[in-house]
């Protein structure tokens, strides 16, 4: 028989002398990179459609070819195979400006804030806000899985 225990684990409580207004904000932070995380998603999915297009002209130049339109073909593999998305960039470029310019110092400075201010517990917000959402005693409403240690 499994034993739940009852309230969120040591890294989900909120330390001593952090009020409401502060994990508020933790909770916002947290949300706004988790935005930043599937805009990052998109960017790579960008990335990868745009590359895969890229990818597909490579045919479409052979079956123009083989078709007899042979400067449709030379046209497609002149202006568009290969071609920068924006100057001087390929998308690959543009994520990797992306990751160095913008997501890596906002994970670097979500984690300092996180640190400094809840002693590296995340998502304090959430797990205050499961708490109070949890029924009593009701078996799909379990703070945490069984047997976990603090």
């Amino acid at each position: 028989m499994s034993e739940y225990q009852d309230g969120p684990d040591h890294r989900h409580r909120r330390p001593p002398g952090v009020d409401d207004k502060t994990v508020e904000a933790l909770g916002s932070l947290s949300k706004a990179l988790e935005t930043t995380e599937r805009a990052r998603g998109h960017l790579y999915s960008f990335h990868q459609l745009t590359g895969g297009a890229d990818l597909e002209l490579d045919r479409t130049v052979r079956l123009l070819r083989e078709a007899g339109h042979a400067r449709w073909a030379d046209e497609v593999e002149c202006e568009i195979l290969g071609r920068n998305v924006i100057p001087g960039h390929w998308t690959f470029q543009i994520v990797e400006a992306y990751d160095d310019t913008y997501y890596r110092p906002f994970q670097e400075l979500e984690r300092g804030v996180v640190d400094a201010l809840a002693q590296g517990r995340g998502h304090l917000y959430e797990a205050e806000m499961k708490e109070a959402r949890r029924t009593a005693a009701h078996p799909d409403h379990t703070a945490r899985p069984p047997a976990t240690e603090d």
